[in-house]
């Protein structure tokens, strides 16, 4: 069972999710309440977050669960990043982005996602 990552990038901490070939909806949704159970414990505004979606499973459900995570971490999260939109994700996220009013950004690479969150 994967856990949120703790990674360092040019002495900043971002919190990494990655979510990377996972089918399985349940370990999914683990993931994504674990990572929210630390943000939620960090002072507001000073997360800086990192999701890794790629060939990830998706669906409704997941979609759904996935707002309410992300809406509720919005308080806590400085910046946020992700990787691996494509297919049905990629479709999601506009709509998603507008549910949550989060300001996530997409990335082609990690070290792209990386910069850009140590700029913030």
């Amino acid at each position: 069972m994967r856990k949120p990552e703790i990674i360092t990038h040019k002495g900043k901490t971002i919190v990494y999710l990655d979510f990377t070939n996972m089918k399985n909806r349940d370990e999914i949704m683990k993931l994504e309440k674990d990572g929210a159970d630390y943000i939620r414990s960090q002072p507001f505004k000073s997360v800086l977050t990192l999701t890794n979606m790629e060939n990830m499973y998706f669906n409704n459900d997941i979609k759904k669960y996935f707002e309410e995570i992300v809406k509720g971490n919005a308080p806590y999260v400085k910046a946020g990043a992700v990787l691996g939109m494509s297919g049905l994700i990629s479709i999601m996220y506009n709509a998603f982005i507008k549910i949550t009013g989060r300001n996530i950004r997409s990335f082609k690479t990690k070290e792209e996602a990386l910069e850009y969150l140590v700029s913030q």
